[in-house]
């Protein structure tokens, strides 16, 4: 049986480890991206708080923005629980770029920032620089990476299997790096000991990374854990011409409608309900209530309310979300490790900056082989 797993841990890993090393230490760049983005523009995120001065309210810094940026057209204002913190101001017609509004005064800071570098690491991470066409869409670059990161699961599990001890005092050998006996002893007890402490997070990486590139895999990943399958016409009744058109031709209506007293009254009425939120997400006749500070984005209840009194007409909480509306941020939470908060973002980095040592180690090991 080992001697099965050892054949298929090497053929998988010698044509796949190069790949399998940029897809770890690009994830591993990626894992502090906003942390690093949020330090290098402070500003942009906090502003000093006037002592005794109260927020305006949301349809006065709607009113003021949109003076401003007159063709711009808002879809969602941000509102955090901190005092000290920005509105965030989205639009429909603005891509992902996101102004930064001082909650104070209603005073444009600045638009969110998105670094080459980072650029870069993701096109790398998850589709190795060939970005497919439109969303969704298949490209060779989106193939590799599935298809290495399905691999990558095949390689922990048979490398775990191959190198597990019988004895608890061997074990405890192979969980220790000796750093003076020499490079091959070095090598190989980073391959084998650093493997096994980031095996399980490397696990749950490679577990969820291939939902992103291949529909049959996320479905039965879904499947798997208990969601309904999806509809095969549910995109298709999204896109319905006549409705885009009449909603165009309202625009200036609706416009009008969102920056009424009704956003000012839903937000006080969700703050008297929600008093430990972390942000809540105004949009249209709906608002996102996010109950928590760490980074599963999903774990929020969605508000109903009435577009021009604000009153409020509906609370689907999050226990009550669809399975698969709650899986699909799970999944991603686990993925990059914010379901932990700081804490198991670090280890999530230190393990993916193992996992793309962990070939390079391998190479090093059968090379070595090879030559005696």
């Amino acid at each position: 049986m080992k001697k099965t797993l050892h054949k298929i841990h090497l053929w998988l890993s010698i044509p796949l480890g190069l790949i399998i090393t940029v897809i770890c230490f690009t994830g591993a760049t990626l894992v502090f991206e906003q942390d690093i983005t949020r330090a290098l523009n402070k500003h942009l995120y906090q502003v000093e708080a006037p002592q005794g001065k109260e927020r305006l309210a949301p349809s006065e810094v709607i009113n003021i923005v949109q003076d401003r940026h007159g063709e711009m057209k808002i879809s969602s204002v941000s509102i955090p629980k901190a005092t000290d913190a920005t509105y965030q101001i989205s639009f429909s017609n603005g891509g992902k770029k996101v102004l930064f509004v001082n909650p104070y005064t209603g005073e444009s800071i600045g638009w969110s920032k998105s670094y080459p570098f980072f650029q870069t690491m993701r096109k790398l991470h998850r589709w190795f620089l060939d970005v497919p066409k439109s969303k969704g869409s298949m490209s060779t670059g989106k193939l590799i990476v599935g298809i290495s990161t399905i691999a990558m699961t095949i390689i922990l599990i048979s490398g775990l299997v191959i190198w597990i001890p019988r004895t608890r005092k061997a074990l405890k050998n192979r969980l220790t790096v000796a750093c003076g006996k020499g490079t091959r002893r070095l090598m190989y007890d980073s391959h084998v000991a650093l493997g096994f402490y980031a095996t399980i997070f490397l696990l749950i990486m490679a577990l969820t990374g291939p939902t992103w590139s291949f529909g049959w895999y996320r479905e039965a990943a879904y499947s798997l854990l208990g969601a309904e399958p999806q509809p095969q016409n549910q995109q298709a009744g999204h896109a319905h011409g006549h409705g885009n058109d009449e909603k165009k031709e309202n625009g200036k209506t609706e416009r009008r409608q969102e920056t009424s007293i009704a956003y000012d009254a839903a937000l006080k009425e969700i703050q008297d309900l929600y008093p430990e939120y972390n942000y809540i997400k105004l949009s249209k006749n709906e608002a996102t209530v996010s109950l928590n500070k760490y980074g599963y984005r999903s774990k929020s209840d969605n508000v109903k309310f009435n577009p021009k009194t604000g009153k409020i007409t509906e609370i689907r909480k999050f226990e009550n979300h669809s399975v698969r509306q709650n899986l699909r941020g799970l999944i991603y939470s686990l993925h990059v490790g914010t379901w932990g908060g700081p804490v198991t973002k670090v280890l999530y980095f230190l393990a993916a900056l193992i996992g793309a040592t962990l070939p390079l180690t391998g190479y090093y090991l059968w090379l070595k082989k090879k030559m005696r």
